[in-house]
């Protein structure tokens, strides 16, 4: 694995499969998780994939995808969003990642970013900000991302007016404003609190 990033103690026979999830911040859409396995002679330069541009993050995801000894990507719908909560959610994502790689190749131990493992039937590991510690996570946090970010480029080129290719489906202030004239679009998460908020008054109009 990538020394650079390997600053979590690892055993040099341990085979560990990174984990990481994105989106759990927008108002509409997935959340998305990634499992990986890399190889042990891996020589990527991986990082933290909020700190890589847009371009870097392409280019990795194709060469993690053709390096990894396995891997998966996973989501939860809106529909689970809302029926579980956004962090079980999360969790089934990860859980169903994990579980997709443990089907490709055996491994060790599961290193998830943050603080909070799924319930999985393999020894698991939370590690705060293990995405700029563990090579495999920061290879899953790219996959994840990248994966993410495809979807809402896709939602972009049938609805570009609610311009998802720029705030990705975040409730940044633009995203807002455009919900104030535009009708909530499939996928919108309806338990989070600003679509929430739009339904109410819509439904009372």
């Amino acid at each position: 694995m990538n020394k650079q990033i390997d600053l979590f103690p690892i055993t040099s026979r341990q085979v560990i499969v990174g984990v990481d999830e994105v989106g759990r911040g927008p108002l509409i859409g997935d959340v998305v998780a990634a499992a990986v396995i890399l190889p042990e002679d891996c020589s990527l330069l991986l990082a933290d994939s909020k700190k890589l541009s847009e371009k870097k993050r392409e280019l990795l995801f194709e060469r993690i995808t053709e390096q990894a000894l396995a891997y998966s990507i996973q989501v939860a719908t809106p529909a689970e969003i809302d029926a579980l909560n956004i962090l079980q959610a999360t969790m089934l994502a990860m859980r169903r990642a994990i579980e997709d790689v443990a089907r490709q190749h055996p491994f060790d131990m599961a290193m998830v970013d943050g603080n909070r493992c799924p319930k999985i039937a393999h020894p698991c590991t939370a590690i705060i900000k293990g995405d700029s510690k563990v090579a495999a996570i920061s290879a899953a946090s790219i996959l994840a991302k990248v994966y993410r970010d495809r979807q809402m480029y896709q939602l972009d080129q049938l609805h570009p007016q609610y311009g998802f290719a720029q705030h990705k489906g975040y409730p940044t202030a633009a995203h807002l404003k455009i919900l104030q004239t535009l009708p909530l679009l499939d996928g919108y998460r309806a338990s989070f609190k600003p679509v929430k908020a739009l339904l109410e008054a819509r439904q009372g109009n």
